[in-house]
């Protein structure tokens, strides 16, 4: 995940951004398009809705661009993706079978036709991702052996539940931890059952679904299946749980538990029975409960994570791409010309945050070379180092290439500079300079989900 932005920002670059389809124009759509026109490297090319008008008012509504998206109703696809366009369709199935489209986001909610459409995907040579979670639950083991015969990839929608569940899964397993065992998310949800109204973009019947367990039901259908789980034999039981009691009450009853199993999914309320909220409750956010040795120090699975992500992703877990930042070694105390600096955390230097042009601007000693130097000079307490302060042995391969990066950066951080690093491309100055003249919308982003790791 941690590349994302920077492939997206590549694809922008390169006149090649991702062309994506929406079938479906709810709350969903208008929530992800709200946005979507700030990332860089993707375009909404399509939306086909059974109501063109509904589509164009969402769009209207949530402060898409006017500039890029054709009110006329008229344009075809490929007129749309030529001048960066996002076109309005009827006909779900023909906007599948346009060349120009890259990727589908199925978002009706509608299980038959989920179906439909991703087998439309499949025969196409479309990916999917599949928002329908009623249409995963319903055909999703079936649909994913059919998309990868026909070569293409069929997802969950990152941000949903299950896939953010599935992830944690992923992360659990992954480090090796002894076992897993629940997993699941946290929702306002009582015994006694109320039906409601809404407006706007909401489908009352699907809201209801939230209130009334069918829908928690489906999502952790849609873990199970995605993770390899077992489900609970009688339902979901949405026990009351605060985040500081998950351990305690979602392990096997034969633990002290209330779950029937290890490898299991359950769906935590933030409500008591008599409908008083749940102290430290974990509403919205998503979970996993694993066994661990109490001596383990979880930090160590980074080594596992990153190593896989290189050699089964062929992706790092993260890069120094640029230099903004650094960390210039500091006055613990008063120091005198002579004393020999001991580093972090010693007792003559600490360090200190800084930007990268502000360190190069003063010739800042790093922290993480600021160790065995003998001062050449007083200096107060607070006082930064510089390079200047203190006598150092140039001939040091690690003193050398911090030098060899300060010369390097210096030059590129010289805005007279041919030879700008940090420079943009006229595609991606265009977008980002698009991004910025845009209005900002505010109530329209939905709020983040937090995930709670508890073992």
């Amino acid at each position: 995940m941690t590349n994302l932005s920077s492939k997206l920002a590549q694809l922008e670059d390169d006149g090649k951004p991702i062309q994506i389809a929406i079938i479906g124009a709810g709350k969903f759509r208008s929530m992800f398009s709200s946005q979507s026109h700030r990332t860089a490297g993707m375009r909404i090319a399509a939306i086909a809705d059974l109501s063109p008008e509904r589509a164009l008012a969402a769009l209207e509504r949530t402060g898409y661009p006017e500039e890029r998206y054709d009110a006329t109703l008229t344009k075809s696809i490929k007129e749309g993706i030529e001048c960066g366009q996002t076109i309005i369709t009827k006909d779900a199935s023909a906007m599948i079978a346009s060349p120009g489209i890259d990727v589908v986001l199925e978002m009706t909610g509608n299980p038959v036709a989920g179906v439909k459409h991703a087998l439309l995907c499949c025969e196409h040579k479309k990916h999917i991702v599949m928002i329908n979670v009623e249409a995963g639950v319903l055909a999703g083991p079936l649909l994913t052996r059919k998309a990868k015969e026909a070569g293409i990839k069929y997802s969950m929608a990152y941000g949903d539940q299950p896939a953010l569940i599935a992830e944690l899964v992923d992360w659990a397993r992954t480090a090796g931890l002894i076992s897993l065992f629940d997993t699941g998310y946290c929702l306002g949800l009582l015994r006694v059952y109320k039906r409601t109204t809404c407006t706007g973009d909401f489908n009352p019947q699907m809201f209801n679904s939230f209130l009334d367990g069918t829908k928690s039901a489906l999502e952790m259908a849609a873990v199970a299946n995605g993770c390899g789980l077992k489900p609970p034999n009688h339902g979901l039981r949405f026990p009351p749980c605060g985040a500081h009691d998950l351990p305690e009450v979602l392990k096997p009853r034969s633990d002290g538990g209330q779950l029937e199993r290890k490898g299991t999914v359950e769906v935590v309320s933030c409500l008591e029975l008599d409908g008083r909220p749940v102290f430290n409750d974990l509403r919205w956010g998503v979970y996993v409960i694993i066994e661990a040795d109490q001596k383990q120090h979880l930090a160590s699975i980074k080594k596992t994570a990153s190593s896989t992500s290189i050699m089964c992703r062929g992706e790092p877990t993260g890069q120094k791409k640029m230099w903004a930042a650094d960390v210039v070694a500091t006055a613990e105390r008063d120091l005198k010309a002579g004393e020999m600096l001991d580093g972090e955390g010693g007792f003559t230097v600490y360090g200190k945050l800084m930007t990268s042009a502000d360190s190069l601007a003063i010739e800042g000693l790093p922290i993480g070379l600021a160790h065995g130097f003998v001062l050449n000079t007083d200096l107060k307490k607070d006082q930064r180092l510089s390079w200047a302060d203190v006598e150092f042995d140039a001939t040091s391969s690690a003193v050398g290439f911090r030098r060899e990066m300060e010369t390097k950066f210096r030059k590129e951080m010289d805005p007279s500079s041919c030879a700008n690093g940090h420079a943009k491309s006229e595609n991606l100055r265009n977008f980002l300079q698009s991004v910025h003249t845009t209005k900002c919308i505010h109530g329209l982003l939905p709020s983040t989900t937090n995930h709670h790791l508890t073992g």
